[in-house]
């Protein structure tokens, strides 16, 4: 008998059926020893278009609306026909006594291979492998305590109730404002919010108005102090002349011995904006390069949204530090706190990103640029992570002169700590003779002016921080979930959010940043709170957290999902005189004679763009159609510019014979008609 192993990829598969002994290839698998390794292509299979549902959900329109299936279909994909064949074939046969799913151990790991594992028709025993790095070791080690698959069947409800809920929001949503508003417009759970955060930071920016403000500055025997603003510029010179020529006299010297802890370990959020401020890759560049290293078994599981490695892992730790200095051709630290990065609770269902112990014997030349510089930063993330804090000296001054106050702050690195393994910091330490009642003579008097910035633009570093913490401030202190998406998900969404024209990325002096499309910004404003709103989302993660632990019921969650949609549906009504913002690509015809507004081609006719009008002058008209002429684009243009057109040899079918006349457009607010006028001259 055999048992049967089901990756989520051929790499991973192969990784995995070479620890096992199933070296043989067979097609579409492994085999050996006993297994059988296969593996999926990602997601094989995925819910079903509208159409699959019934046919009149071809065409877009309001009055099919909402879409709710009653009885959900999945469709696989073309290009993966054959390996889910190869699947299907291989879990009924008859010799195979278990299936073990080894795909990703997360919440879109589970989804595919019980997608693949139900759609196969079959139902054998399933056990899961669960690991958080693809060094030999750990999959021996995860073969040799396998869980039962059931173990994650709430898991698996969350992923498909997820996958649901954002079908039901995504279709519905869409087609919705795509009908109402006249070109298509892309909504989902956390594409919208995520779009709103981006539109509300560019309407800020461009309301800003900058307010100049002056401060005076002296220098007094190489010493700079500055003082406060003032927002009179002839307030600044009335105190900067007061402080010219004389002394000033030093009130107060204080030193401060701080300290700063050393960062956390790597999570993927925290790695995709650091990877982006520091070397520019955008969040989805981030996770493939990551994942990539984690199928060469250079990093662990990358995935992840914990910040610490668990209790367990202490004694592994010096190990995986070595490794780390290896990497970044660097010491080790000359004494490694194991403890500080190691906590249990506070992990979830996998640890932080580390490199792995065999990373240092890996040919890391061999690597892409990409991948190399990535797991650079990790590793230097483990050096930081168990050193000790840094710690400075810091000196606050506060000087007197012409009856103002100034000040200046130094600062002296007692110990580099863990800022051994960060950017060198200079020290900008004060005179060491500064002291109480000194006084000093004021070399030099300037006025500097500056004034007040706007937010800068979000780049994925900062928007990936929004992202992470948006209505936190609205939300109750013990919900589990906060901000927009997860670790997982948001690199997808903001690439999404580019693909459909709604976010674009501009670089400006080596930063780029995401700004929202005329089309993204439109969208925002038309759309009701509930779909921007960051609560939206995270009041699901939390509900699908506890459809996980089983207690709330997958039924249950999706009837609120539901009714959310035909809420919606039934109560959101188009802003009024919202047509100028979506403004048509296509060439103007003519204008309307009911609203003024522009009239353009489509297949079916000529129609006005604004919605609100419902103007049309349709090509497949009987009045045209019996008399054998064809309404095209320059008669439609004359009957709208001039109100009239004549055409010649129209068909009588009456008579059976030919004439020529004028068509008048006549138009009674409700439909647009025709007259013929004949030239009786």
């Amino acid at each position: 008998m055999y048992r049967l192993v089901i990756a989520e990829k051929l790499s991973v598969a192969m990784s995995i059926a070479k620890v096992l002994g199933a070296t043989a290839r067979r097609e579409g698998h492994m085999e050996g020893g006993g297994w059988l390794v296969s593996w999926c292509v990602g997601h094989l299979a995925g819910l079903a278009e509208p159409a699959a549902y019934d046919p009149r959900y071809d065409k877009w329109r309001r009055e099919d609306l909402p879409i709710l299936p009653e009885n959900w279909r999945f469709t696989i994909g073309r290009d993966k026909r054959e390996q889910f064949d190869v699947l299907r074939t291989l879990l009924r046969r008859e010799d195979v006594s278990e299936v073990v799913n080894a795909c990703d151990a997360g919440r879109e790991g589970e989804l595919i291979f019980r997608t693949a594992y139900h759609l196969s028709g079959y139902t054998k025993p399933m056990k899961r492998l669960w690991i958080s790095s693809m060094e030999d070791s750990a999959i021996r080690e995860g073969f040799a305590n396998l869980r039962s698959g059931h173990d994650y069947d709430g898991l698996h409800q969350a992923a498909l109730c997820r996958m649901k809920a954002d079908w039901l929001v995504g279709i519905n949503a869409t087609r919705l404002f795509s009908v109402l508003y006249g070109r298509t417009l892309n909504i989902g759970r956390v594409m919208s919010p995520t779009l709103a955060l981006i539109a509300q930071r560019e309407a800020e920016i461009a309301a800003f108005e900058p307010v100049p403000f002056y401060t005076v500055e002296l220098t007094c025997g190489g010493l700079t102090v500055t003082g406060e603003r003032i927002a009179v510029k002839e307030d600044a010179a009335a105190i900067a002349a007061a402080c010219g020529g004389v002394t000033a006299s030093v009130q107060t010297v204080e030193r401060q011995d701080k300290s700063e802890r050393p960062p956390a370990l790597y999570d993927l959020t925290t790695l995709q904006r650091d990877t982006n401020r520091a070397l520019g890759y955008t969040a989805q560049q981030t996770l493939d390069y990551l994942q990539a290293l984690y199928e060469k078994k250079l990093c662990t599981y990358p995935r992840t949204d914990s910040r610490y490695l668990t209790d367990d892992m202490e004694s592994t730790v010096p190990a995986l530090v070595s490794a780390a200095a290896v990497i970044c051709e660097l010491d080790a630290p000359g004494n490694v706190l194991s403890a500080q990065v190691c906590n249990s609770g506070r992990v979830t269902d996998h640890h932080a990103v580390v490199p792995t112990r065999s990373a240092a014997d890996a040919d890391l030349a061999a690597l892409p640029l990409g991948e190399r510089e990535i797991l650079r930063l990790v590793a230097l993330g483990l050096l930081r992570a168990v050193c000790p804090p840094h710690r400075y000296a810091e000196t606050a001054v506060t000087m007197e002169c012409g009856g103002h106050s100034f000040t200046t702050k130094g600062k002296m690195v007692l110990d580099a700590g863990w800022k051994a393994y960060a950017e060198p910091t200079k020290d900008a330490a004060l005179p060491d003779d500064l002291a109480q009642g000194q006084t000093l003579a004021v070399d030099a008097v300037q006025v500097k002016e500056g004034k007040t910035t706007p937010h800068k633009h979000y780049t994925e570093d900062t928007i990936l921080a929004s992202m992470e913490s948006a209505g936190a401030e609205d939300m109750p202190e013990d919900a589990e979930r906060k901000g927009i998406g997860t670790p997982a998900t948001r690199a997808a969404i903001l690439e999404k959010l580019v693909a459909t024209g709604l976010v674009e990325r501009k670089k400006a002096r080596k930063i780029t940043s995401l700004v929202p499309t005329q089309a993204g910004s439109s969208l925002v404003a038309v759309l009701p709170e509930a779909l921007q709103s960051p609560l939206l989302t995270a009041d699901w993660e939390g509900r699908l957290g506890q459809v996980e632990r089983g207690e709330l019921s997958p039924e249950d969650f999706m009837e609120g999902i539901a009714a959310m949609v035909k809420e919606l549906v039934k109560t959101y009504q188009p802003v009024p005189g919202a047509a100028v913002l979506f403004p048509s690509e296509r060439e103007t015809v003519g204008p309307c004679p009911r609203c003024g507004g522009a009239v353009t081609e489509r297949k079916k006719g000529f129609f006005c763009e604004n919605w609100e009008c419902r103007f049309a002058l349709w090509k497949d008209s009987k009045f045209f159609t019996a008399k054998k002429k064809t309404l095209t684009k320059t008669v439609a243009a004359a009957l709208l510019n001039k109100g009239r057109v004549k055409l010649t040899g129209c068909y009588s079918e009456k008579t059976g014979k030919t004439y020529d006349a004028t068509v008048v457009l006549e138009d009674d607010g409700a439909r647009a008609n025709y007259k013929l006028v004949f030239d009786h001259g």
